[in-house]
């Protein structure tokens, strides 16, 4: 692991867990599982692989601040500034960038901040198989085994087995599918050779730069110019400039698509989950007797069951009468009341209060 580093992406919005997540504290700024922050969790996670000093952070100008407090033994030096958000496949390459700058022979393990994942010690094992691979030339990325038909998450295809050499199974990739509808998510489900996307990529810099170049060359050329520009003066206008030429692309859809040398290392006893949405907190939190879930609060119910009543204190009090699949969000200035089924069509709810001026509650 001596040319291994980490990269946390951290510039999400997380809107589909409003009314608690805002554009000036999103989601992985905010203990929404427990003490910790989403990001607190990200790193601590790192624990035993990584230094401090190989931890690398992107993220937005207005979030890093709150971050660098949040993670005080990651060393300033190492959070990485996007001007705007331009989508993973930017911040992806902003990072490669930096780091083969660094460390030409450099293996970047690229997570996100917002991901939760019980299994600690498998976690381990398999960032440690996937940077093998990934130092061999190959673009790797995790794959969770589907549980349902879910039509939030990219499929990943396994093709043969690649080489036992490794300890563990890892197999080829035969192609991605991005966010199938419903009766192709249960396609793929039904087919037993698909994995869940888990966002969780492990490459070495010279190979995604290479990736960048054949498949966005305009991106490709952005890089190049942020490379030759880095250290000088003018390095902030120059990054400035060319980040408001880009397109937003995510990395799924520009590059892993379309990849050549994929491999896939199976992680399914990971207990992960993107807490995506308030219906993912169902994944993750205990629920009790009746499938019910309260965070921060009492409940008192009648007839009530497979519910999540989240709060904003611990004293509130919730009372509930006759409820099934519901989730309740108290978030101080706002009440979401929605059937557990719709409620990541809060996002939606969102983009009409922008549209009614209402910035103050988005």
């Amino acid at each position: 692991m001596e040319h291994t580093y980490a990269v946390i992406l951290a510039g999400g919005g997380g809107t589909r867990l409003w009314p608690v997540s805002r554009q000036d504290r999103p989601k992985q700024l905010l203990p929404l599982l427990g003490e910790e922050t989403l990001f607190q969790s990200t790193v601590r996670r790192l624990d035993g692989l990584f230094p401090p000093e190989r931890i690398f952070v992107v993220t937005a100008a207005g979030q890093a601040k709150a971050l660098m407090q949040q993670a005080g033994q990651i060393p300033a030096g190492n959070f990485l500034l996007e001007p705007s958000p331009r989508g993973t496949a930017a911040a992806v390459g902003l990072a490669a960038v930096a780091l083969h700058r660094l460390d030409p022979q450099a293996v970047m393990t690229v997570l996100s901040s917002d991901h939760y994942i019980h299994n600690r010690d498998l976690f381990h094992l398999s960032m440690r198989v996937a940077s093998n691979v990934a130092a061999q030339g190959r673009l790797v990325v995790l794959g969770i085994t589907p549980t349902y038909p879910a039509t939030g998450y990219g499929y990943i295809q396994r093709g043969a087995m690649l080489s036992e050499a490794f300890g563990y199974p890892v197999y080829e990739v035969l192609r991605f599918k991005e966010k199938p509808d419903e009766t192709q998510a249960l396609e793929l489900l039904r087919s037993g050779d698909h994995f869940w996307n888990a966002g969780m990529f492990i490459w070495k810099t010279e190979v995604i730069l290479g990736e960048f170049a054949r498949q966005m060359p305009g991106l490709s050329k952005a890089l190049a110019s942020l490379d030759h520009a880095w250290g000088a003066p003018d390095f902030q206008s120059t990054l400035k400039m060319t980040w408001e030429s880009l397109e937003t692309v995510t990395i799924d859809y520009g590059i892993m698509e379309h990849a050549w040398q994929v491999a896939v290392v199976p992680a399914s006893g990971l207990g992960w989950s993107d807490v995506g949405s308030w219906d993912s907190l169902f994944d993750v939190l205990l629920p009790d007797a009746d499938g019910n879930i309260v965070f921060k609060g009492h409940l008192v119910s009648l007839e009530t069951s497979n519910s999540l009543i989240y709060g904003n204190h611990d004293g509130r009090l919730f009372v509930t009468i006759g409820l099934d699949d519901i989730v309740i969000v108290d978030s101080g200035d706002v009440l979401l009341v929605a059937r557990k089924d719709k409620s990541q069509q809060v996002r939606q709810v969102v983009e009409k209060l922008r549209q009614m001026g209402r910035h103050d509650l988005t």
